[in-house]
């Protein structure tokens, strides 16, 4: 029998979540991050009747309305020793429904396959989107460019002979200046930001998981790629540039940079975190000559008002929405 119990300890937490291939949504410092924004963490071993650790699930609850409680959320997990990925499933379950009841946990694990989803409810309401982009950073890097289009290898020589230097960024002060072009590039998509204070705890509180790259034109940053990282995935999570960056095309060269480093520290696949019908999309389906599916979201019902709200009850499904939108 596998049970869960209360982690309190961060280095011991990372070091966990790293030893099982996990991902880096699954790190401490990410469940500060939204501790700090309207959720709350909580980090739950999984350890087998020897006391060995199988598996770990970060789970970020946030409260709903009236009767409804609590949302019990996993990010890309939870992570699990291979061959135990269903036990820990069931002891997910045993521990929230004792410890964190409410109507529901959902779960967006970071595979393509999972055992033990046969008592979950499939979900069309996502926070991560499943359809995405992972390369195998164990391909050599010709191998790596050989499966991009031949226009994405184009541009990327093509930027990187328009004399743009690649740095990574680690100050508050440079990521302030690219907030400014985040900002025009949300302007330019018509998306929807966190205020500043977001960016800058992502930052800090993921630490050295926390990775950023900026291309820079006469010194001047034009654009940039910024990922979570643990040790076997590197995973997008901004990126924007400006109208010079447009103009020059250093987005191609900096995102190649960015696969490239990541190969040289190590990890093992680069997420390029979902895949819409829309031009970022285009353009990140040129670095490659497939596709991947993750497993989705999966809910487990805590309560008999789960499936009030799975067949249509309005109010509690605008709450939900609008819960997950803040993600």
């Amino acid at each position: 029998m596998i049970t869960g119990k209360t982690c309190e300890e961060q280095a011991l937490w990372d070091e966990v979540v790293h030893d099982l291939g996990g991902h880096p949504l699954q790190l401490w410092g990410w469940g500060d991050v939204k501790g700090a924004h309207n959720w709350h963490p909580h980090r739950i071993l999984f350890v087998d009747e020897k006391d060995v650790v199988v598996g770990a699930a970060q789970v970020l609850t946030r409260t709903l309305p009236g009767p409804f409680r609590r949302l019990d959320y996993v990010p890309r997990g939870p992570v699990a020793k291979k061959g135990s990925e269903a036990d820990v499933l069931g002891a997910l379950v045993r521990y929230c429904k004792q410890h964190l009841p409410g109507t529901l946990i959902s779960v967006e694990p970071d595979l393509a396959e999972m055992a033990g989803l046969n008592q979950w409810t499939r979900s069309s309401n996502t926070i991560l989107i499943p359809r995405t982009l992972i390369l195998d950073l164990a391909k050599t890097e010709d191998e790596l460019q050989s499966a991009m289009t031949k226009k994405t290898r184009q541009y990327i020589r093509k930027s990187e002979r328009e004399g743009i230097n690649i740095r990574q960024v680690h100050t508050r002060e440079e990521l302030d200046t690219l907030l400014d072009i985040y900002k025009q590039t949300a302007e330019r998509a018509g998306f929807a930001l966190h205020g500043d204070d977001y960016y800058f705890d992502v930052h800090d509180k993921l630490g050295e998981s926390s990775v950023i790259f900026a291309a820079l034109k006469d010194g001047a940053p034009v654009a940039f790629v910024w990922l979570a990282v643990s040790s076997t995935v590197a995973f997008e999570l901004y990126g924007g540039m400006n109208d010079i960056g447009q103009s020059l095309r250093a987005n191609y060269a900096l995102k190649w940079h960015a696969i490239t480093k990541c190969k040289e520290w190590g990890i093992e696949r680069y997420d390029m975190n979902g895949l819409l019908n829309d031009g970022v999309s285009t353009f990140k389906q040129g670095f490659a000559d497939h596709e991947n599916m993750l497993v989705g979201t999966y809910d487990y019902p805590l309560s008999p008002l789960y499936t009030l709200w799975s067949k249509g009850l309005p109010a509690a499904k605008k709450a939900v929405r609008a819960v997950k939108r803040k993600h």
